[in-house]
């Protein structure tokens, strides 16, 4: 057995893979004159070299406690360097003290690495471990991105998942963006994983299995990506970007100006449909000024409108929903989209964690959760599909709106607001996410968010407008809509992430039984 290094060497060097890990999704800082270097750009090639360096230190660990420590070591260093804008939230919008909101994301970091320091352990046993493990390239690699991709799923999932900032998101801009209608982001994964582990092999990759990694990367840069979808005109859209201040957007003050900037510009908007972000109203419909409702609906009939209105809804007896109101033209009886994928802390407490909410001087509570495959909203002929803010991390769950093509959206409009996390790179990590939906399902999206990024995404994950961040503004613009059905939407709207649960561990079960035979 070779000797262990230090487990500080190690952890340094799993701690700065892990780093590159969370820049490869979204590259945290601006470069004057480099376009492919700006905040928020994905870089797919720093994702495969990070990995590959995770991949790496698990062949040189020398123990099993040093392959444990080396998967949660760079699973915490990119988990944090991921989503650390949440001691935003806590501290700056909620009031909780710096220390705290540093430990608690810190802490939430730590646990989802379990994630990975598993799936480190599992391959380390089954490949690395062995006399001759080091030399199964083959074999090694696949098991590498099953339990990787195993390990993405489980967090992104379990629990109600937190997948933000899965490696599938840094090919939103690469080659293997090309496999995204089949395969889907958690495949993207797969297929980056693999890659990385052929790399960390070096020198030791059989020839077949290089030329495999080669094919896969050139192969689109030579082929056009399949349109599993066909036009379905356009339409035109305002999206309202209302900028309020998180800080103060339920004082009553703050709440009587956003009343009445969204009631001017739904009134003065040019487009069929007006959007408006998450929220955007934070009243109940019940305490809206008398006449508000009517006015809106009046006006939006009389130019043949339709606007979804981000609101919450409901009352103590039967409760409460974050709810996207369908108005207008769109709506003769009415539409209500209430929100299904509910963000944890933010919008049901856990529990046993009341406690920590308290913390926060934030008006937060449960939710009730509204339908998985909810209805489209029509509007002059188009299907939109709504959901809120976090809900487009989930593209198994927006898949099940495409069971039925006659009813599937043609457009998805997504409402959010991401005031709670400043200008941070969280608002372009929520960008890429968007745009992965869009290369998914082949369906573009219109984003109206309160700070940004509100945009037009085409199908092909391009932003075709878009209003600067962190003011208020109107954004007009056109977008196609989209029918048809793509492999990935069919067979996760029918089966959710299972068969590439079931593919990932035929590979470890593989894997496992070839270690017991000595093959």
């Amino acid at each position: 057995m070779q000797n262990a290094p230090p487990l500080w060497r190690t952890g340094l060097l799993a701690g700065l893979g892990g780093l590159l890990l969370a820049a490869s999704v979204a590259w945290p800082v601006s470069v004057p004159g480099l376009a492919a270097l700006s905040q928020g750009s994905s870089l797919w090639w720093l994702q495969v070299l990070a990995l590959g360096l995770l991949c790496r230190s698990l062949q040189n660990a020398a123990t099993l406690r040093q392959a444990w420590w080396s998967g949660w070591v760079f699973a915490t260093g990119w988990l944090v360097a991921t989503f650390w804008w949440l001691v935003v939230a806590m501290h700056v919008y909620g009031g909780m003290g710096a220390p705290l909101a540093v430990l608690a994301t810190v802490l939430l970091a730590a646990a989802l690495a379990v994630y990975y320091a598993l799936a480190g352990l599992v391959y380390w046993h089954l490949s690395c471990r062995h006399p001759r493990g080091a030399g199964r390239v083959t074999t090694g690699s696949l098991l590498f991105a099953a339990l990787w991709t195993m390990a993405e799923m489980a967090r992104g999932t379990w629990l109600t998942g937190f997948g933000w900032g899965a490696v599938g998101y840094a090919h939103v801009d690469g080659p293997l963006a090309f496999y995204a209608p089949w395969v889907g982001a958690y495949g993207l994964s797969a297929l980056g994983a693999w890659l990385a582990a052929v790399l960390a092999c070096g020198w030791r990759v059989p020839g077949r299995q290089l030329g495999a990694a080669l094919l896969l990367v050139a192969l689109p840069w030579v082929l056009a990506v399949p349109d599993w979808t066909r036009s379905t005109g356009s339409l035109r859209v305002t999206l309202l970007q209302g900028n309020v201040s998180q800080s103060n957007k339920f004082d009553p003050a703050t709440v009587g100006q956003s009343l009445r900037w969204y009631g001017q510009q739904i009134a003065s908007a040019q487009g069929a449909l007006v959007v408006t972000p998450e929220t955007a109203i934070p009243l109940l419909p019940a305490d809206w000024p008398p006449g508000y409702l009517e006015s809106l609906q009046a006006g939006l009939r009389a130019k043949n409108q339709s606007a979804l209105i981000g609101t919450p809804w409901g009352d103590a007896r039967s409760g409460y929903t974050n709810t996207t109101l369908g108005l207008g033209a769109g709506a003769p009886s009415g539409y209500r989209y209430d929100k299904h994928h509910l963000v944890p802390f933010g919008e049901f407490i856990p529990p046993l964690f009341h406690w920590f909410i308290d913390l926060m001087q934030i008006p937060l509570g449960d939710f009730n959760r509204g339908p998985l495959a909810a209805p489209s909203f029509v509007a002059q002929g188009q299907r939109l599909g709504p959901h809120i803010c976090y809900e487009d991390l989930f593209g198994e769950e927006l898949a099940t709106r495409f069971t039925d093509p006659a009813q599937a959206p043609t457009i998805l409009v997504n409402l959010s607001n991401l005031g709670w996390f400043g200008d941070t790179v969280a608002v372009d990590q929520h960008a890429t996410i968007a745009r992965m939906r869009t290369l998914e399902l082949q369906r573009p999206i219109v984003r109206a968010t309160n700070t940004g990024l509100s945009a037009v995404i085409d199908h092909q994950g391009r932003i075709t407008a878009a209003l600067p961040r962190l003011q208020a503004g109107v954004l007009d613009a056109s977008v196609q809509g989209r029918t048809g059905t793509t492999p990935f939407a069919w067979w996760a709207g029918r089966l959710g992430l299972w068969p590439l649960w079931i593919v990932c561990g035929l590979v470890v079960a593989g894997s496992g039984v070839r270690r017991r035979t000595g093959r």
